[in-house]
């Protein structure tokens, strides 16, 4: 089993080294560490992390800012840490697409739970978005072979049937999908109209 890459963010030098070690401890690879937002999205771009572990007040970019762009990049999954627990804090990390939160102070027992849960819904996250992505490709296909064959049907007096079976057939003739094949036969019906 390959190691989790690990990206810690926490404006507090001591911090960050407490985190490193606990991490290593605990068989996790820190890959980076940061003193800022700023630096923290940076480096999450550069180094692609399994997830990043980062505090919630820092300078230039808060914790919160920088979760949102990781998050909305779908990078990886991030943990925010805070030694507040106030509800609108909570509420912002949230809204950020923050994968787990810690309040400070916190142990081993408390991160590797936080830890593997964030990565856990991170990966589920990424599943759904592929396949509601797949949902909507195959809705484009389906819509797009109804429009060609009912430009066949009318053009050519063939029935439903043999319209698809012509858009299959040619789709395995020319090594290309049947919804390359239906744009194509669409495209030349809207030219010829033109």
């Amino acid at each position: 089993m390959t190691q989790v890459r690990v990206l810690i963010a926490d404006d507090e030098s001591i911090i960050r080294l407490d985190l490193r070690e606990m991490l290593s401890g605990l068989g996790y690879a820190v890959v980076g560490e940061a003193g800022d937002g700023a630096t923290a999205v940076r480096l999450a771009r550069e180094l692609k992390p399994d997830v990043v572990v980062m505090d919630v007040k820092m300078p230039e970019m808060d914790g919160i800012d920088a979760a949102r762009a990781i998050s909305d990049e779908r990078i990886a999954p991030v943990l925010l840490l805070t030694a507040f627990s106030q509800q609108d804090l909570a509420r912002r990390a949230s809204e950020a697409g923050v994968a787990g939160y810690l309040v400070k102070p916190f142990g081993e027992t408390d991160l590797v739970p936080a830890i593997e849960v964030a990565i856990a819904r991170f990966k589920d996250l990424r599943s759904v978005e592929k396949e509601a992505t797949d949902l909507r490709d195959a809705l484009e296909t389906r819509k797009t072979v109804e429009r060609a064959k009912g430009l066949l049907m009318k053009a050519s007096g063939l029935t439903e049937d043999e319209a698809f079976r012509r858009i299959q057939k040619l789709s395995m003739n020319s090594r290309k999908s049947m919804r390359e094949v239906a744009e194509a036969i669409v495209l030349t019906h809207d030219a010829s109209r033109a």
